[in-house]
C-alpha cells in the first residue's frame, strides 16, 4: 500500500515538474522571439524634417527623485501672460526636439508658459529606450511639477500629450497625481491596441513583439520582473536617426508610457476637465471614434484635413489648440 502511494505521488511530482519545465521552455522561447524591424514611415519622418528649429530653446534639467537629471525645454510666456502653464509630452520615439516645438512656440506667443519635457527613455533623459521600473514616469512628472512650482507656485497647469504621450497623460489624469493638473488635453491620443480608435500596428508606425510581451506580462503577474529591459516594440523611424529618435522601447517603457491596459479605467477615475483634439486625416488613429469613446467625459474636437503629426505641426491645428489652452477657464491648483 505504501509503495503504491509513493509511486502515485512520484508520478504526480514528475508530471508537475515536467509541466513546469515545458512552461519554462515555452516562456523562454516567447521571450527570445525576435523583434521585426519596420520600414520608415514617411508621413511621420517628413513632418519632423519640415520643422524649423532655429528658435528651439536650450535644454534645461531637473533632478528626479532617483538622482537622474532629466531634460526639458522652457518656453517663457510672451507678454501679456494669461497666468497659466502648459506641460507638453511628446509622442512615441520623440523628444522635446520634435514636432511639438511649433505648438510650444504658439502657446508661449499666447501668454502660456510652456514646458516641453523629454520623457525618461527619450531625448536627453535617462537611458534611451528604457526606464528603471513601472511607475517611474509618473514619479518623474510629479518631480517636474515640483520644479515648476519653485518659480510658479499658483498658476494652473494644463497637461498635454500627443499620440502615445496622449495615452500617457490620460493615465495621469486618472492617477494619484491628477490633482497637480487643472486640465488635460489629449492630441490624437493612442489609447492602446484594442481601442476602437487604433489602426492595426498604428498604421505602420509600430510593431510589438507580442510573444515577448505576453511572456513578460505572465512573469510580472507571477511577481517576476526578469527580462523587462528587453525591447518589446519597434517604431518605423528613419535609418541612422538614433541621435534624435528612440527606435525601440523596453517592455517596461512600453507599459509605462501609455494609457492603462483598459483606458476606460483612466477616464473613469479622472476628476478634472479633459479635451481631445485630433485630425480627420490621421493615418495612425481613427479620429471619428473619439466622440463615441469619450462621450460626455471629454470635449472632442476634430480638425479637417489634418494628419497625425499635423495636429502638433500644421498651423491650422496649432492655432486651434493654442487658442483653446490660452482661453479655457481653469481653476488654480
Amino acid at each position: 500500500m505504501a509503495a503504491t502511494i509513493f509511486s502515485f505521488g512520484f508520478r504526480i511530482l514528475f508530471g508537475a515538474l515536467a509541466a513546469a519545465g515545458l512552461l519554462a521552455l515555452l516562456l523562454a522561447g516567447m521571450i527570445a522571439w525576435p523583434l521585426d524591424p519596420l520600414p520608415e514611415l514617411k508621413s511621420i519622418s517628413n513632418a519632423r524634417k519640415s520643422q524649423d528649429f532655429s528658435a528651439l530653446p536650450a535644454t534645461a534639467r531637473f533632478q528626479a527623485r532617483d538622482g537622474t537629471a532629466l531634460a526639458y525645454r522652457h518656453y517663457p510666456a510672451i507678454a501679456p501672460t494669461v497666468n497659466r502653464i502648459a506641460v507638453y509630452v511628446h509622442g512615441s520615439s520623440g523628444s522635446s526636439r520634435g514636432a511639438g516645438h511649433m505648438l510650444s512656440m504658439a502657446l508661449a506667443a499666447r501668454g502660456v508658459e510652456t514646458y516641453a519635457v523629454d520623457i525618461r527613455g527619450h531625448g536627453e533623459s535617462g537611458s534611451r529606450g528604457d526606464i528603471g521600473y513601472l511607475g517611474q514616469l509618473e514619479d518623474d512628472l510629479a518631480d517636474l511639477v515640483a520644479q515648476i512650482r519653485k518659480t510658479s507656485p499658483a498658476a494652473p497647469l494644463t497637461l498635454m500629450g500627443h499620440s502615445s504621450g496622449g495615452g500617457f497623460v490620460l493615465r495621469m489624469a486618472g492617477s494619484k497625481i491628477q490633482d497637480l493638473f487643472a486640465r488635460t488635453v489629449l492630441l490624437a491620443p493612442y489609447l492602446g491596441y484594442a481601442a476602437p480608435s487604433s489602426r492595426p500596428n498604428s498604421g505602420g508606425w509600430a510593431n510589438a513583439d507580442i510573444p515577448r510581451f505576453l511572456a513578460l506580462s505572465l512573469l510580472r503577474a507571477a511577481g517576476i520582473s526578469l527580462g523587462e529591459s528587453l525591447p518589446a516594440i519597434v517604431f518605423a523611424v528613419p535609418p541612422n536617426s538614433s541621435s534624435v529618435l528612440t527606435a525601440t522601447y523596453s517592455y517596461r517603457l512600453m507599459r509605462d508610457f501609455a494609457a492603462s491596459r483598459d483606458f476606460r479605467t483612466d477616464l473613469a477615475a479622472a476628476r478634472h476637465p479633459i479635451t481631445v483634439i485630433s485630425g480627420a486625416a490621421d493615418e495612425l488613429i481613427v479620429s471619428d471614434k473619439f466622440g463615441e469613446i469619450f462621450g460626455s467625459r471629454a470635449v472632442v474636437r476634430i480638425i479637417d484635413g489634418v494628419d497625425h503629426m499635423g495636429i502638433v505641426g500644421d498651423p491650422r491645428a496649432v492655432s486651434v489648440i493654442a487658442d483653446d489652452v490660452a482661453k479655457f477657464e481653469v481653476s488654480s491648483r
